[in-house]
């Protein structure tokens, strides 16, 4: 099985790239295969709808990445009520041949109180592109204090929503790709 993150930040101190860590190392620890794809370092353009963007090598990673993988994980900040822009351009690089039939589980980060906005326009998206959006979901409210200096949840709840969504990523990802971990 092998798994695809992105995160939706270019903040160098984001919250959202730690919650994205949080799913990544637990389902390493299953012994999956996941591959970190850091919008902070990529130099992806604004999507103009073309199919090809020769001065942009980075695009063909993310094409190339994305589609070999069977699943993933997608972490958002927030902003003005929806997803990133980040994100959405990520996502928007991107097509049916890449995203359909993945299975994807879906985090937000907020600096207010937690809710599902973002989640819901991801799903959205995702369903557009048919991709199977797994129930689970997470969104971490006041990111700003989810989080100790090292990058570690404070909070023992939120620990156990992502061992939970985290085994719901994996199960489902070997029911609907029939693939094993």
């Amino acid at each position: 099985m092998k798994m695809v993150a992105i995160g939706g930040s270019l903040r160098p101190d984001s919250h959202s790239y730690q919650a994205l860590m949080q799913a990544v190392d637990r389902v390493r620890a299953f012994g999956i295969e996941v591959t970190v794809l850091d919008l902070r370092e990529m130099n992806l353009p604004f999507c103009n709808g073309g199919k090809t963007y020769p001065d942009y090598p980075d695009v063909t990673t993310l094409r190339d990445t994305v589609k070999a993988a069977d699943g993933l994980i997608l972490a958002t900040p927030e902003y003005h009520g929806s997803v990133s822009g980040v994100m959405k351009n990520a996502l928007d690089l991107l097509s049916f041949e890449e995203l359909s039939g993945k299975v994807t589980g879906l985090i937000s980060v907020l600096g207010g109180q937690s809710n599902s906005n973002a989640l819901n326009d991801l799903r959205l998206i995702m369903r557009w592109v048919h991709a199977w959006v797994i129930p689970e979901q997470v969104a971490i409210g006041q990111a700003w204090q989810a989080f100790t200096p090292e990058g570690q949840l404070v909070d023992a709840a939120l620990n156990q929503r992502f061992d939970q969504f985290v085994q719901s990523l994996v199960d489902h990802t070997q029911k609907i790709r029939g693939v094993a971990p």
